[in-house]
């Protein structure tokens, strides 16, 4: 045909002059894009990807960033579709004032998106855009009820914005409300009273929630008078006026037990009954009982539950091995309380030393100090007792049967020294060429005996002619602590050295320590320095 000729000749031509791919794409355009779009209109590319449809639908929702949303979240209409190309319901190059995003408004499911349409909603006759407001996205519309219907809140907004909390969508004027949701349910006899007599304002605010807010009256004709306070609930219920709940041992933090049970009310809360701080202390009520005559006239103190019950004043429980922290043990239990207790009992800070009640007792005249419990007991004041295992020092050995005099030369007892060259001076041999720490080499059995393994317990292992050696060969002058002395060779055996130093210190690398004029194989020739 002639025309595709001239086409053809038209675009070989564009190829030769050097013009782009690009502007090729855009003469085979097939029409406009639409307004919103036209910013993209220039890159094919933008929307399109050559040679693979499929990728289209990924640039579109790169753009369409709240649609990629509800797609990738399942949710709203784009996500609850199951064709998942963009194209096949918006299909652009078909003007600018084209619109793609048209819907049938009889056909569309409204169910698919976040507002499911009910009851009134879903009337045929409510037209789209009485939600739904020119110029805007259908996806902007108010999804509350207030947004719609702020025109028809007769309260006028004092039960604030959550109309559905009572309204429903099928009818505007018929009302739902549970009360039970609410700081205030209705229970028993409360559940068929009329609204009005507790809200007494068309808000439905304000209504008092406490029993006598509305029973007032009633306490009034009662008898009470005000007398046993505001607090209805405490003895009363919901189901029955008479009907009489309170249980002071469950209610309370002050069970009623032995006589407390045959008191009177009004022998204890003599003012406003449940209103007034009473005190639980039982001087609060017996004082006139401490104050008559043969009884304690307030030199115990006021804890009169320390010793006596609720069963019956006269009887005393009190123990004082379990409710103190001084349990009464040999010659204490014989011990009177006014002995130690000297001021007003249980209130005084008495101290729990020995010494603080047996100063006059104390043979040693503080010299050994005023921790009595060391070596005496409860059972006899002349019985001693002391086990040293429990200090840092046990006595292991022969120092069982050593007189504690002999180590402990001050009349307390205390800082004698713990290690052994303290004791030991006189007994060391050594002159102090093995230091101070006997315990190396001797112990408690016997100071004869020793059992220093010289291999395992230094860095110089004795092999060779070492072995056999004294300790005072090598261990030649006083030292303070360890014994420690030089491993090199040379600083025992520079007397024999031949070589008069000509190949250094380190004797070890030719000798061996089974004989000096033993050489090492191989170790001629080797570097000195």
């Amino acid at each position: 045909m002639p025309g595709r000729g001239i086409v053809a000749a038209w675009l070989l031509l564009l190829l030769a002059s050097g013009a782009s791919a690009q502007s090729l794409e855009t003469a085979v355009m097939p029409g406009q894009v639409i307004q919103g779009h036209a910013k993209l209109e220039s890159e094919c590319k933008n929307c399109h990807v050559r040679f693979n449809r499929a990728a289209q639908t990924g640039l579109c929702v790169d753009c369409h960033k709240d649609v990629g949303r509800d797609i990738s979240g399942r949710r709203g209409l784009h996500g609850r579709l199951s064709e998942k190309e963009c194209r096949t319901c918006h299909t652009d190059h078909k003007g600018r004032g084209a619109d793609i995003a048209r819907l049938n408004a009889r056909s569309f499911d409204h169910q698919k998106t976040e507002f499911a349409l009910k009851g009134a909603h879903a009337s045929p006759e409510l037209e789209c855009r009485a939600c739904h407001v020119p110029k805007k996205k259908y996806r902007e519309a108010p999804s509350d009820c207030y947004s719609c219907h702020k025109k028809d809140d007769k309260h006028k907004g004092k039960l604030g914005t959550a109309c559905a909390d009572c309204h429903g969508e099928k009818n505007w004027k018929q009302t739902r409300f549970d009360h039970n949701k609410t700081r205030f349910p209705l229970r028993n006899g409360h559940r068929d009273v009329a609204c009005d007599l507790c809200h007494k304002t068309k808000d439905f605010k304000g209504a008092p929630l406490t029993c006598v807010g509305c029973h007032q009256k009633d306490d009034q004709r009662k008898g009470h008078r005000g007398k046993f306070g505001q607090k209805c609930e405490t003895c009363h219920t919901d189901r029955n006026w008479k009907t009489i709940k309170f249980n002071h041992d469950r209610d309370t933090q002050y069970p009623l037990k032995g006589k407390h049970q045959l008191a009177t009310c009004e022998s204890c809360h003599t003012g406003i009954l449940y209103q007034q701080k009473l005190q639980t202390a039982c001087i609060a009520c017996h004082r006139k009982d401490d104050q008559k005559k043969n009884a304690h006239q307030g030199r115990f103190g006021e804890k009169c539950e320390s010793c006596h019950t609720e069963r019956s004043w006269a009887s005393s429980t009190f123990d004082h091995d379990r409710q103190t922290k001084y349990p009464l043990r040999g010659k204490h239990a014989q011990a009177k309380c006014a002995a130690c207790h000297t001021g007003i009992l249980y209130k005084e800070n008495l101290a729990t030393t020995c010494i603080s009640c047996h100063k006059k007792d104390d043979k040693h005249k503080d010299q050994l100090g005023p921790k009595c419990e060391s070596c005496h007991n409860e059972a006899d004041w002349r019985q001693t007792r002391f086990d040293h295992g429990l200090t840092r020092f046990p006595l292991l050995g022969k120092h069982a049967s050593v007189k504690c005099e002999a180590c402990h030369t001050t009349p307390q007892y205390k800082d004698a020294r713990t290690d052994c060259y303290s004791c030991h001076r006189k007994d060391d041999k050594h002159k102090l060429r093995l230091g101070t720490l006997c315990e190396q080499c001797h112990n408690a059995r016997s100071w004869k005996q020793w059992d220093f393994d010289h291999n395992k317990r230094t860095k110089f292992v004795l092999d060779g002619k070492h072995k056999g050696l004294d300790c005072h060969a090598c261990h030649k002058f006083p030292v303070r602590g360890r014994a420690v002395v030089a491993a090199a060779c040379a600083s025992c055996h520079e007397d024999v050295d031949v070589h008069r130093g000509g190949f250094g210190r380190l004797c070890e690398r030719c000798h061996v320590t089974s004989s000096f004029k033993t050489i090492k194989p191989g170790a001629a020739g080797r570097p000195f320095r």
